[in-house]
């Protein structure tokens, strides 16, 4: 008997395991990087990341857009500025680009003003800069591809960092499947290079599925929890606090 599309999808997850990706360790100039960020902007396009972002930021904010999106893990800011692209509507607000790498052009902070927003590139750890005194907390955080660099230890903490200093998160991750796992061993035919190959099966074998990433939200009372796999490869986890208000006052 021939499966559905969908039996196939849902099929038991793998065991999680969290394991190096090598664009993390490669300097920035290292010409197989550049290419594996360029692969990356395809590979979001295949899992329909940006579209879903977008969609979820319209979902949380109608037509009044936040004060303060930030980006954590932003890389070289495309996957944010494609998002902006998607809401011509929303002007003159703050995007906070944080990464451990200083990755965003000047070119790409140009394009995000031609928009109305206003970009700003952040070079630090994420738990060092939530960890930090805040004039303004961003309303919203938004982790693309991200959270699955974590083990449980360290996502249970992210997590309990993230719900104190924002009202939204919303994530986009791979989801952990053996359709995905397979999905990822295809990239080379669509040209992708040789350390992006490596880190989308590393990622699949991270990724999540079920309720996982509610399972290490630190509070679930006050939130609007919503998790589950899209499209084909991804997997998604928005947090919506009821109350509108950060739960760290200090943090505004």
């Amino acid at each position: 008997m021939t499966m559905g599309l969908n039996a196939i999808t849902q099929r038991p997850a793998l065991p999680r395991r969290v394991e190096p990706e090598l664009l993390d360790s490669l300097p920035p100039e290292e010409p197989c990087a550049i290419r594996s960020r360029r692969d990356l902007r395809r590979v979001n396009a295949m899992m329909m990341n940006g579209a879903f972002v977008a969609r979820e930021l319209s979902r949380a904010f109608g037509e009044r857009p936040p004060r303060v999106i930030a980006e954590i893990g932003a890389g070289d800011g495309h996957f944010m500025l494609q998002v902006a692209h998607r809401l011509p509507q929303w002007r003159a607000l703050d995007v906070l680009l944080l990464d451990r790498q200083s990755l965003v052009s000047g070119g790409t902070i140009a394009e995000f003003r031609t928009l109305g927003w206003r970009a700003q590139a952040i070079k630090s750890e994420v738990r060092a800069w939530l960890a930090q005194p805040m004039r303004f907390a961003p309303d919203v955080i938004v982790a693309n591809l991200f959270l699955h660099h974590f083990d449980t230890a360290g996502l249970f903490e992210l997590l309990s960092m993230i719900s104190q200093r924002t009202r939204v998160l919303i994530a986009c991750e791979p989801r952990r499947s053996r359709f995905a796992l397979a999905g990822s061993r295809l990239l080379a035919i669509a040209g992708c290079n040789a350390v992006t190959r490596h880190d989308a099966v590393a990622s699949v074998h991270a990724g999540f599925s079920d309720q996982e990433l509610s399972a290490n939200w630190p509070q679930a009372d006050g939130w609007t929890l919503r998790e589950a796999g899209y499209g084909l490869f991804s997997h998604y986890f928005v947090a919506v606090r009821a109350d509108g208000g950060t739960a760290d006052a200090a943090a505004q």
